[in-house]
């Protein structure tokens, strides 16, 4: 059962191993107190738990956000809703919050492990959320999925000293070492959230979240559901207030205003006219931190880019040159719909960019040839493209998968091109690579 003194536990853990407090209990008992809470550790270092008054709070704890430049977008959100909590670039005593990628985590566990602290240590972010288990090896919680109503809710709590079971969204470890999840939490409506503070951290405009479509190598709609939500009109407005350049953030930018699969391009036109009457904007849809769906390029959709946004380029998710692949990770478009979306993209004066994953586990060389023959068509068709080496990630059906190592033939091909300067990103194996960059 988890009690009131259950969120201290970690810290008073914290306090022995780091601080030295206990030097032999063998012996004698040796009494540790915090705040109103008095922990009494006999042989053989069983703590015994009692309180000196009822408990109303714990001790005052400093909240902080662990800041890098791959969370800002998440501490942005985030951060408006912890007002009184700081950022920080390595741990301190009190609450500490991180979010992290799977490529950071390792990096982050050494952190905490090593942090020498006392300190209560809270996680989020895709990894975190993928594999709770493996974090909770190093972290006290960890915040499931979305954060904007969790994460405030279990710091309260921790600092009021309350009942972190009771904390829909969360993981955590009982005394026992047994992982407790809480009941799921329903996604958040975006317009009850700012997409950031200005006074603090600014992120992207995020206009849309979740995704319908399932691809087995991405944590997007495992995440955030496969239910399309939207940020309002009104909403987006307020927030472009505060930019010259406007941004986006969308797994499908195409797509807003729709259920993923169908576009209106009706509400695309609604939004994109309205940022187009604020004054002194730039506007830049469909390209980076956002891209579109190739099956969403039309004339219609490159006409609204032209007609009211200052890009010239569309960022397209192509994946793969392999109709074979395209199918087995359930991607739900073909070939034919990328060199359709770039050919619709030149016709329209706009710059294709387009990624391109390798190492799928079944991925052939076959399949590798032809992902380097689309390459180089659209390459010479003007247009560029960016590489990526599958990374398995948690809490997707690939999260246990074997990447594939890419052919030499095809490996050579694509160093050429990028030494020409028509391809960017990596496309070996991280545990054996020299990692390929141009750029």
């Amino acid at each position: 059962m988890v009690t009131k003194t259950h969120c201290f536990t970690a810290y008073i853990k914290k306090y022995a191993k780091y601080h030295r407090f206990v030097q032999d209990i063998n012996s004698q008992p040796i009494c540790l107190t915090a705040s109103n809470l008095l922990v009494i550790l006999k042989p053989p270092m069983m703590p015994t738990l009692s309180f000196e008054r009822p408990v109303k709070k714990v001790k005052k704890m400093d909240v902080n956000f662990r800041y890098s430049k791959k969370n800002s977008y998440s501490f942005a959100v985030l951060s408006p809703l912890l007002p009184e909590a700081g950022f920080t670039d390595s741990p301190r005593n009190g609450v500490m919050i991180y979010s992290f990628t799977t490529l950071q985590a390792a990096k982050v566990f050494r952190e905490v492990e090593n942090a020498g602290t006392d300190s209560v240590f809270i996680a989020g972010g895709p990894h975190p959320s993928g594999v709770p288990e493996e974090t909770l090896e190093y972290f006290d919680y960890v915040v499931l999925g979305e954060g904007e109503e969790t994460l405030p809710e279990l710091v309260r709590v921790l600092l009021q000293g309350g009942d972190p079971g009771n904390v829909k969204g969360i993981a955590y470890k009982k005394p026992g070492g047994e992982v407790v999840r809480t009941p799921e939490r329903p996604h958040v409506n975006l317009d009850a959230y700012p997409c950031f503070d200005p006074q603090k951290l600014r992120a992207p405009i995020e206009i849309s979240r979740g995704c319908p479509w399932g691809c087995r190598y991405c944590q997007t709609p495992r995440l955030f559901g496969r239910e399309v939500r939207h940020r309002s009109v009104d909403s987006i407005l307020r927030n472009a207030q505060h930019y010259n350049d406007l941004r986006f953030i969308a797994s499908n930018a195409f797509a807003y205003g729709s259920d993923g699969i169908r576009p209106r391009f009706d509400k695309v036109e609604k939004l994109l006219s309205a940022l187009h009457t604020l004054p002194d904007k730039k506007i830049f849809f469909g390209t980076f931190p956002s891209e579109v769906r190739p099956e969403f390029v039309t004339d219609e959709s490159a006409e609204l880019v032209r007609k009211y946004c200052t890009n010239n380029s569309l960022s397209l998710g192509a994946q793969s040159g392999s109709e074979r692949i395209l199918k087995e990770i359930r991607r739900g478009h073909t070939v034919e719909d990328s060199i359709a979306a770039v050919e619709c993209c030149l016709e329209h004066e706009l710059v294709p960019a387009v990624d391109f994953i390798f190492g799928f586990p079944t991925e052939t060389e076959e399949d590798q040839e032809k992902s380097l023959d689309l390459v180089r068509w659209i390459s010479k068709k003007g247009g560029t493209v960016r590489a990526h080496y599958l990374t398995p990630l948690p809490g997707t059906p690939y999260e246990s998968a074997v990447p594939t190592d890419v052919s030499d033939k095809v490996r050579r091909e694509l160093g050429k091109l990028a030494l020409e300067g028509k391809l960017t990103g990596y496309w070996e194996n991280t545990g054996n690579r020299k990692r390929r960059k141009s750029g």
